[in-house]
């Protein structure tokens, strides 16, 4: 399959990478230095089980230089999809799928709306990866993952294909019977390990052994729990519970894409995680008040790093 990873990132670097360790024909769309040092000296992926290096790599900025596309990964940040969007215009031929990676409910929709429904899939991952350097993935976890399939839950060939080709490259991949229920059973975990994070500064290993914090974290899952049932999304009541099993099995440092941006002062998905739950809570009349005060709490410090505000000296 040719596959092109459009955002060359932490999630779509890994994801990519393992791919073409297996042999897909894979392009990476990067930028800047990271660009730069794909061309030159390959893309380098530094995991527990070691180090690969995929030399030479298929890599390049413009978009509309890549022809025969099969499959788009979009690894860029969620406040970029809409503009994404446009840039993979070129690439879409009448078969050409499309599979968001972004934490959130939103991406496919969005990303729909630009291409058209039936080029894109609803997809999701999990993986605590980024990028260490130029040219250097990093991932501190052996139990990364991907999920996707077709917006409205048929089983097609197309998915099956992407499916087996993750396979091949050893990456857990799975075809959820519901995709939306599983974006959102996702959305329900990020937004509060993300959100709680952020706020307290801390690793997960901190947050879930104090009492007052991992009760944070339960209370912010049952809201988004609450509205996610509010908007007819088929989740278990159970859903929390079984979160705060899986958070306990995260290694101690562990920490959110949105943490480590607001601690190191960069723009962040925060409008689209904690933000998106105080936006769709008020749109199905859902009252969110812990996410309402990460969100609020959080605001200035993104605006800041976006340039919209500037705090006085």
């Amino acid at each position: 399959m040719r596959i092109v990873v459009f955002g060359t990132g932490g999630a779509g670097g890994y994801f990519g990478a393992q791919l073409a360790l297996a042999g897909e024909d894979v392009v990476f769309i990067a930028r800047g230095e990271h660009l730069s040092a794909i061309r030159s000296k390959g893309l380098r992926l530094e995991s527990p089980k070691g180090e690969a290096v995929i030399h030479p790599a298929q890599a390049t900025h413009d978009s509309a230089q890549v022809a025969g596309v099969d499959v788009v990964l979009v690894g860029v940040k969620a406040w970029q999809v809409t503009e994404a969007a446009h840039a993979i215009q070129p690439m879409i031929g009448a078969d050409t799928v499309v599979v968001p990676l972004q934490n959130g409910v939103e991406a496919a929709a969005q990303l729909a709306a630009a291409l058209g429904p039936d080029h894109v899939l609803g997809g999701l991952c999990g993986t605590i990866s980024w990028v260490a350097g130029a040219g250097h993935i990093r991932t501190a976890s052996e139990h990364n993952f991907i999920k996707f399939g077709e917006l409205d839950n048929r089983r097609s060939e197309r998915v099956e294909r992407l499916r087996q080709a993750f396979a091949n490259a050893g990456v857990t991949a799975e075809v959820p019977h519901d995709i939306v229920k599983a974006l959102w059973d996702k959305f329900l975990l990020v937004t509060s390990f993300g959100g709680v994070g952020a706020i307290t500064r801390a690793p997960i290993g901190i947050i879930r052994t104090i009492p007052e914090t991992r009760r944070f974290l339960e209370q912010c899952m049952h809201e988004v729990l609450g509205l996610a049932r509010a908007r007819q999304v088929a989740m278990a009541e159970s859903t929390a519970a079984e979160t705060m099993k899986f958070i306990d099995t995260i290694p101690a440092g562990g920490t959110t894409s949105l943490q480590r941006d607001i601690m190191d002062a960069k723009p962040s998905e925060l409008d689209y995680w904690n933000g998106a739950v105080v936006r769709l809570g008020r749109e199905a009349n859902v009252s969110t008040p812990l996410h309402e005060f990460i969100y609020y709490s959080l605001l200035p410090q993104d605006l800041h790093a976006r340039g919209k505000i500037v705090f006085p000296r």
